[in-house]
């Protein structure tokens, strides 16, 4: 067995999930090469500095790549292990696009050498693993596949999944359990042997099948369950209730646990892996469709608020309060509070402003509309409408005596103290046309 100063890995992918997993797996002493088709990435990486804000990525970064275990590229080399963390979208129809995913098995597949281990993190449909599989196949035909060479093959193929949460992503890539796919046993077994290096969790094997769609299968649980929360919300208003006094009081029920309601669900996970199940079978998934359409849903109601409230106040400026899909983090991927901020935006332009802590400029679709980007304290001085979409710890620290005097539209229940602000009922229900 190799030791882990001789292992050498390749990472496909330095994003959100392949910067810190490249990193973590370069602390052991193991050789690393990132390897990412943007040569701005390549050249920051190898700087020693980091292009994602994550809580201590940039020091631990720094360190490996000083002591020479982690290096970037835009070529691949040979290695032992290929790690592949590349993104896997959507189309507009919700189908998924492995395009990436085939891309870097094609990049691989050249210096691959009996021995080696490919490993699918990206998060992927069903059977995924097993394309990656014929894929290299066909532009290897030298080398014996798992599955197609009974116990004779060449190299190990497996599927592992990454569950971790922005914010925590280098602890939760050693804590968590994983949960790893192998196309036979015998390549499960050598991808457990290969995660054993740096993860402290259970690491549990099984067929890559079964760990592809226990992916799924955990987000979609989740946005079923922050659809039922977002459609509670959407009752309250109608109603005229607190929907969040509601949730508090009903989660002293001894076995109820609902979560909290808010613009809609962003992410690179929870806002698009249901969909792969939708796809895949789409006769057998009518929860987790109207689910994700509950919780999309949930911003078109939140876009006809905001509107309803800034339209009764005309020409006055309003703040909306963060960009990113969830709180303290510089992710923006689907997420619904930048799809809130561009609606109002485009609908009254130069009255908007962004408070975003973890951005330094506006997506340029933003800026577009004649929105500026403003800090927290420009936007208590010179807004009298407050639209808190994200629940920023900076925007929980704003004392009522700051907002007192404000319009606020809280999405997130951050000021349960703030005085609630009329807004008609066609706004309630969300059946007004929406801006932009």
């Amino acid at each position: 067995m190799l030791t882990e100063t001789e292992l050498t890995v390749v990472v496909m992918g330095l994003g959100y999930i392949g910067l810190p997993t490249a990193a973590v797996i370069a602390r052991t002493g193991a050789r690393v090469l990132g390897v990412d088709v943007t040569e701005s990435v390549v050249e920051t990486i190898n700087s020693g500095r980091v292009h994602i804000e994550e809580v201590d990525l940039d020091g631990l970064v720094s360190g490996v790549v000083a002591r020479g275990t982690l290096r970037a590229s835009m070529t691949i080399e040979p290695a032992d292990v290929f790690v592949i963390a590349v993104p896997t979208p959507f189309d507009d129809d919700h189908a998924p696009d492995i395009g990436y995913v085939l891309n870097a098995a094609t990049t691989i597949a050249p210096v691959l050498k009996p021995g080696d281990t490919i490993i699918l993190e990206s998060t992927s449909p069903v059977g995924t693993t097993e394309q990656v599989r014929d894929l290299l196949a066909k532009l290897r035909p030298d080398i014996r596949v798992p599955g197609r060479a009974g116990e004779q093959a060449d190299i190990a193929i497996a599927y592992c999944p990454e569950r971790v949460l922005p914010g925590r992503i280098l602890v939760e890539l050693i804590d968590n359990d994983r949960v790893i796919g192998g196309i036979t046993p015998r390549c499960a077994r050598k991808a457990l042997t290969f995660y054993r290096r740096f993860v402290r969790g259970a690491c549990v094997t099984t067929t890559a099948r079964a760990a592809e769609m226990t992916k799924l299968t955990e987000n979609a649980f989740r946005d079923v369950n922050i659809a039922f929360a977002n459609e509670l919300s959407l009752i309250a208003d109608t109603m005229g209730v607190d929907v969040w006094e509601v949730i508090r009081l009903a989660n002293r029920h001894p076995r109820v646990n609902i979560l909290q309601p808010g613009p809609g669900v962003g992410g690179h996970c929870i806002a698009v892996d249901p969909w792969f199940l939708v796809h895949a079978a789409p006769d057998q998934t009518p929860l987790i469709r109207t689910a994700r359409e509950v919780n999309d849903g949930k911003t078109d109601h939140v876009i006809a608020q905001v509107a309803a409230l800034v339209e009764s106040m005309p020409g006055a400026p309003v703040a909306c309060l963060g960009l990113a899909f969830k709180a303290n983090i510089d992710d923006f991927r689907e997420s619904p509070a930048l799809k809130v901020a561009q609606a109002v935006a485009q609908a009254f332009g130069d009255r908007v402003r962004i408070v975003e802590p973890y951005a330094r400029t506006l997506p340029a679709a933003l800026a577009q509309t004649g929105a500026t980007l403003v800090d927290v304290d420009t936007a208590i001085e010179t807004c009298p409408i407050m639209v808190v979409l994200v629940d920023h710890d900076v925007f929980k620290s704003i004392p009522l005596e700051e907002r007192a005097d404000k319009a606020v539209l809280d999405t997130r229940g951050i000021w349960p103290d703030q005085p609630r602000p009329v807004i008609s009922a066609a706004a309630r229900s969300g059946s007004q046309r929406q801006p932009g």
